[in-house]
């Protein structure tokens, strides 16, 4: 009996990309469903602010994220630029059927071998790697606009507030280092609900932003 689980994603992130690196640490019964989203929508909602929109942090994370694809000898280089406007990878992702090869083509495009992430003649390699008609029909298919608007409403309405995030029984397991936790969390479901997990219920607030400036 298989299981399946959501995976939220935006191409912008490279973590999606290192997190693919370990899909095969998941239980072999495991189906993962990507669900591509617009991380920007997720930021909105929550009044967050991006990683790359601070700059300390935004140089942090190319540190790191290639650091990090070089300790698991992971192909690695960066778009020319970034951030950039994902809205056309997110869309030919859902045209190719939201499929973890077609997510892994695309990252390997950008993240891997360091294409740009919306220049025209680099979306069209990408469409037809993907066996995708002309970019510009497909961009344009109401139903596949319509895919990534539900996506990401559906991801709010989770919580799901990065990316990438696994949803499944009700919990969220955001970025690549929640990996562990979230296999652990399938092999026993029980987990969060038994100490020391269960004890996060009753900690209240005892201070906020807004009354620290009172």
């Amino acid at each position: 009996m298989t299981r399946e689980v959501d995976w939220y994603f935006d191409f912008i992130s490279p973590y999606p990309y290192l997190q693919l690196s370990r899909f095969g640490d998941l239980p072999e019964d495991l189906v993962v469903r990507p669900r591509p989203v617009l991380f920007a929508a997720l930021l909105n909602h929550w009044g967050h602010k991006g990683p790359a929109e601070i700059p300390a942090k935004k140089r942090q994370t190319y540190f790191f994220t290639r650091w990090l694809a070089a300790s698991r000898g992971l192909p690695f280089a960066g778009p020319p630029r970034h951030p950039f406007n994902p809205l056309t990878l997110l869309r030919l992702c859902i045209a190719a059927g939201e499929t973890v090869e077609s997510v892994r083509t695309i990252y390997r495009h950008v993240w891997g071998e360091g294409q740009d992430g919306q220049d025209p003649a680099s979306m069209a390699a990408i469409a037809r790697s993907l066996a995708l008609p002309d970019v510009e029909t497909v961009i344009g298919d109401p139903a596949v606009k319509q895919r990534l608007h539900a996506n990401t409403a559906e991801a709010i309405a989770r919580g799901v507030y990065g990316v990438p995030t696994f949803a499944h029984r009700g919990e969220l397991f955001w970025g690549d280092d929640a990996t562990p936790l979230f296999v652990e969390f399938l092999r026993d479901p029980d987990l969060f609900r038994r100490a020391p997990y269960v004890d996060f219920d009753g900690v209240t607030v005892a201070a906020s932003r807004e009354s620290a400036r009172q």
